[in-house]
C-alpha cells in the first residue's frame, strides 16, 4: 500500500510529464472505437509513421528552439522551399540524388544562419525575424517553381519518404523478420537503458521514480514497442524515414541531455540574464541553433518533396503550425526552460493519431482545425494549470478552482529581526539577513 501510495505521490508531482502519455493512450482508444479498429490496422499504422514523419522532424528542432525561449514560423516555408531546390538540382540541373541531399541540407543550413544572424547578433525578436522568413522563403519557392510542380523524382529519393527497408525473407513470412529484430532488439536496449539509469541515479543519491511506477512505465514503454513491431512487420515491414526519425531522436536526446550545450540552451531559456552572468555564450548558442532548425528544416522538406514525388508551391504549408503544436502539446513551456525531444515526439504522434482518426471518420478539415485548436488550448492550459497549482498559493487559477495550495510565509510569521533579500542574479530566493 506505501508503495501505491508513494507512486500515487509522484506521479502527482509529474502531471506535466505524465499527462501527455495518459492523453495519447486516451486518444488513441477514442479513435480506436470510432473508427471500428481501423486507427491500429497495420497498414494504417504504417501510414500514419510516413504522413507524420516530417512533422515528427520539424519537432524535434522547434522543441529546442521553444526551449530557449524562441519560436520559429518560417519552418513551413523553408521546407517548401528546400523541396524546390531539390527539384531544380534534380529534374532541371540533373544532380546526382545523393550530391542533391547534402547540398540541400546546406541550403538549409545557410538559411537557418541567415536567420539566426539576425536573431542572436542584431538583436530581432525570433517571432519577428521568423514571420519575416515565413514570407520570403514562400516568395522564393514561388519564383523557383514558377508555379508549376516539378515531379518524377528517382526512386533512390523517393524512398526516402515512402520507401521500406528490405524484406529478408523474401515476402514467404507472415511477418516482416527485420523489422522483428530491430524492434526486438530496440526494446532490449531501452529496458538495458532504462534500468542502467536508474542505478546511477541510486547510486548518486538522486531523486528517482518510485520502484513501482518505474516498473509500470517501463513495462508499458516495452510492450507499446512490441506492439508497433508486430503491426509494422505485418504489413511492409519498416519505413525508411522511421529509421532516420529514431536516429534523430537519440541523438537529440543525447544531446539535450548530456552535453554542454543542451545544459546552456535550458539555461539560457530559464534565466538569460542569469546564464550571461553565468559564462554562456549566448548569442552563439541561439545562432547555432536556428542552424540546427534550418538543417532539420531542409530534412523535412526533402521527406516530404520525396513522399509526394513532387516539388509543389503549396509545399510546406502549415507544417510550422503542427510542428509547434507538437512542442507545445508535448509538454514544452511557453517562456522556455522545460521541453524534452521525447515530449515532442507524443505531442507529434497525438497531433498525428487526431488528424488520421478525424480523416477517417470522414470529418471535414474545417471541424478538423476547430478539434485541433481546441487540443493546444488545452495542453497550454494545462500546463499553466499545473504550474500555477505547484507554485503555492500565488495562483490566482488555484484558488479561483479552491486548490488546496501551500501559502507562501507572510511577513507577519518572520522574525521582526529578519527581513527578505531583493532576489537578484545569483541570490537564493527566500534567504534573509538580519537587521542592522
Amino acid at each position: 500500500m506505501s508503495a501505491l501510495r508513494e507512486s500515487l505521490g509522484f506521479l502527482t508531482s509529474r502531471l506535466r510529464q505524465v499527462g501527455i502519455f495518459v492523453a495519447l493512450i486516451l486518444i488513441v482508444l477514442l479513435f480506436q472505437g470510432l473508427t471500428g479498429g481501423i486507427l491500429l490496422e497495420p497498414q494504417n499504422v504504417t501510414n500514419l509513421v510516413v504522413q507524420n514523419s516530417y512533422i515528427l522532424i520539424l519537432a524535434i528542432g522547434m522543441v529546442m528552439v521553444i526551449i530557449a525561449g524562441h519560436i520559429d514560423l518560417s519552418v513551413g516555408s523553408v521546407a517548401g522551399f528546400i523541396g524546390a531546390v531539390a527539384g531544380v538540382m534534380i529534374v532541371h540541373w540533373g544532380w546526382a540524388w545523393w550530391l542533391a541531399i547534402p547540398a540541400c541540407l546546406l541550403v538549409g543550413a545557410l538559411v537557418g544562419a541567415w536567420q539566426g544572424y539576425w536573431i542572436a547578433y542584431v538583436g530581432i525578436p525570433a517571432f519577428i525575424v521568423t514571420l519575416a522568413g515565413m514570407l520570403i522563403f514562400r516568395g522564393l519557392t514561388l519564383i523557383t517553381l514558377k508555379n508549376q510542380q516539378i515531379t518524377p523524382f528517382p526512386a533512390e529519393l523517393r524512398a526516402l519518404g515512402g520507401g521500406f527497408l528490405p524484406d529478408i525473407s523474401g515476402g514467404t513470412s507472415v511477418l516482416e523478420w527485420l523489422t522483428v529484430i530491430l524492434g526486438v532488439g530496440a526494446t532490449i536496449a531501452l529496458l538495458i537503458q532504462a534500468v542502467k539509469e536508474r542505478r546511477i541515479r541510486k547510486k548518486y543519491d538522486l531523486e528517482n521514480e518510485p520502484m513501482a511506477w518505474f516498473a509500470t512505465k517501463t513495462t508499458f514503454i516495452a510492450l507499446l514497442m512490441l506492439t508497433i513491431t508486430f503491426l509494422l512487420a505485418s504489413y511492409r515491414g519498416t519505413p525508411i524515414v522511421l529509421i532516420v526519425l529514431a536516429v534523430l531522436v537519440i541523438v537529440y536526446t543525447a544531446l539535450m541531455n548530456n552535453s554542454v550545450f543542451g545544459r546552456h540552451t535550458y539555461a539560457i531559456g530559464g534565466n538569460l540574464h542569469a546564464a550571461e552572468l553565468s559564462g554562456v555564450k549566448t548569442k552563439a548558442v541561439t545562432f547555432r541553433l536556428f542552424v540546427n532548425m534550418g538543417v532539420l528544416a531542409a530534412l523535412a522538406g526533402l521527406v516530404f518533396t520525396a513522399r509526394l514525388n513532387s516539388a509543389q508551391p503549396a509545399g510546406g504549408t502549415g507544417f510550422e503550425l503542427d510542428s509547434i503544436a507538437a512542442a507545445f502539446i508535448g509538454g514544452a513551456a511557453v517562456q522556455g526552460g522545460i521541453g524534452t525531444v521525447a515530449g515532442a515526439m507524443i505531442g507529434g504522434l497525438i497531433m498525428g493519431v487526431l488528424n488520421n482518426g478525424m480523416s477517417i471518420l470522414g470529418l471535414g478539415t474545417d471541424y478538423q482545425q476547430l478539434i485541433k485548436g481546441l487540443v493546444l488550448l488545452l495542453a497550454v492550459g494545462f500546463d499553466i494549470f499545473n504550474k500555477n497549482r505547484s507554485s503555492g498559493g500565488g495562483s490566482n487559477l488555484g484558488k479561483r478552482f479552491k486548490l488546496k495550495t501551500t501559502p507562501p510565509a507572510t511577513e507577519a510569521a518572520k522574525p521582526a529581526t529578519e527581513r527578505p533579500v531583493t532576489a537578484g542574479a545569483g541570490s537564493r530566493q527566500g534567504s534573509t539577513v538580519p537587521d542592522p
